[in-house]
């Protein structure tokens, strides 16, 4: 002991080693998993039987899509639930809208926002916990779903035909680099301009100067946003269709025809800090200006889960946040609770709930999809859910997955639901001003795995 803190002494070591190697059990377990690596030594026989790709309530959904080596889920979710309603309306075989589209004005939007986030706290200390907190990604691929409304209701959204992938679109890493690069650069100087006196509006001046420069170098990644083009289909009935001249704008209006204001995100955050039936927001979350605030309803989790179910057994899919690295058989496509029995196999035991995984750093919202399917019991209570991926059809069942509702429990943090299936009572919750969180709170996560 020195100070009251103790080391790792030669007894102690010696203690900890002859623990380790008197269990004998452990032997062949410990060969497994240095030859197969843990998930197949823990992997669980009966979960894969249990996880059947079938539901009682199975929406009609197009091919999968791949968002590939980007973090832009919660856009390609947003986009998929839109989509279902195109193909349907438009007698379609497949279709898929643009993420390339969203995304562009996504960067140029967050490029704006931050810079406008670095002068509000301008007179912060650069060490201070929320000017490093911005400087620490000002511009990743992530999201939540009223940042995906903001830039659709300002925005529109075109065909995929009409605003391609690009290389960097799919494989993002070195644009979002050399990107984030320029954004701390502007901090810099934007700081630096402060400290020899200029005022607000001379950096507000020079700030319109870098989002030119700024929105060059996403076209040099991009692409150009097209301001109009003609969208042409043909149908299952091999019927063509032409819509010339056509505006993003007035292709989400005529063709999506989705009111985003009657959807809001509902959570389930089982922390103290959070009491139920609240509204939150979290400080500092958001991509455009003036745009939609990122809001929360927190319930408990049978409340959200029924309201899936209603939304789902409606025919309307559900855009939803979780932390999809848990519990997961990616090549299997099951997200089940069960699916490895770590505490079986390595012989401890794992306490925390999903409180405390979220208290403590364990767990937070990372990869956004949509439900599209459920299987409900006879006794009406549900046991799994179908879930439509990005991540190409490699995975799962031709790419979609799979989840328990144990699952669904522990992982699950939010779901997007129409307005009519909250009570009267949660409608004038949402009329109540939201509780701000600090911009490191765990509901202040991004989708973007």
């Amino acid at each position: 002991m020195e100070n009251g803190r103790m080391r790792i002494s030669d007894d102690i070591y010696s203690e900890m080693k002859s623990a380790a190697l008197k269990i004998k059990t452990d032997e062949p377990l410990r060969n497994s998993i240095l030859n197969m690596g843990l998930d197949e030594t823990a992997l669980n026989h009966v979960s894969q039987i249990n996880m059947q790709h079938t539901f009682s309530h199975d929406l009609k959904t197009g091919k999968i899509t791949a968002q590939n080596k980007s973090g832009r889920c919660w856009l390609f979710a947003g986009l998929n639930t839109m989509r279902h309603k195109i193909i349907e309306n438009l007698n379609l075989a497949d279709f898929e809208l643009s993420q390339s589209y969203q995304m562009f004005f996504d960067k140029v939007e967050k490029a704006n926002y931050f810079l406008e986030n670095i002068i509000d706290t301008i007179e912060e200390d650069t060490d201070s916990r929320v000017v490093m907190w911005l400087l620490s990604s000002p511009l990743n691929d992530g999201g939540q779903w009223d940042m995906f409304t903001s830039i659709v209701e300002k925005y529109g959204v075109v065909p995929k035909s009409a605003m391609p992938e690009t290389y960097h679109s799919s494989n993002s890493a070195r644009m979002n680099r050399i990107l984030t690069l320029k954004l701390r650069e502007y901090a810099s100087i934007l700081r630096e301009m402060q400290c020899n006196g200029r005022g607000i509006s001379e950096l507000r001046s020079e700030k319109k100067k870098m989002l030119i420069e700024f929105y060059r170098l996403c076209t040099m990644f991009l692409g150009i946003p097209p301001d109009e083009f003609t969208f042409e289909y043909t149908d299952k009935e091999r019927k063509f269709h032409r819509d010339a001249c056509i505006t993003p704008m007035e292709f989400y209006r005529k063709y999506v025809d989705t009111d985003l204001s009657s959807y809001v995100s509902i959570i389930n955050s089982p922390t103290d800090d959070k009491p139920f039936n609240r509204t939150y927001t979290v400080k500092y979350l958001g991509n455009i200006e003036g745009g939609n605030l990122v809001t929360y309803l927190n319930v408990e989790m049978s409340v959200l889960k029924d309201m899936v179910q209603r939304q789902l057994k409606d025919g309307i899919p559900v855009w939803f946040g979780c932390d999809v690295g848990k519990y997961i058989s990616r090549d299997r496509g099951i997200l089940d609770m069960d699916i490895y029995d770590y505490e079986g196999v390595l012989g401890t035991e794992f306490s925390l709930d999903k409180a405390g995984r979220l208290d403590y750093g364990e767990s937070v919202m990372t990869h956004a999809m949509v439900f599209t399917g459920v299987n409900i019991r006879d006794d009406g209570s549900p046991d799994r859910w179908k879930v439509e991926n990005s991540w190409s059809d490699k995975y799962g069942d031709k790419g979609y997955f799979v989840m328990s509702d144990s699952w669904f429990d522990e992982f699950t943090y939010q779901a997007v639901i129409n307005i009519k299936y909250l009570s009267d009572e949660q409608k004038e919750v949402l009329k109540t001003e939201p509780i701000v969180l600090n911009p490191w709170d765990p509901m202040g996560s991004l989708a973007l795995h």
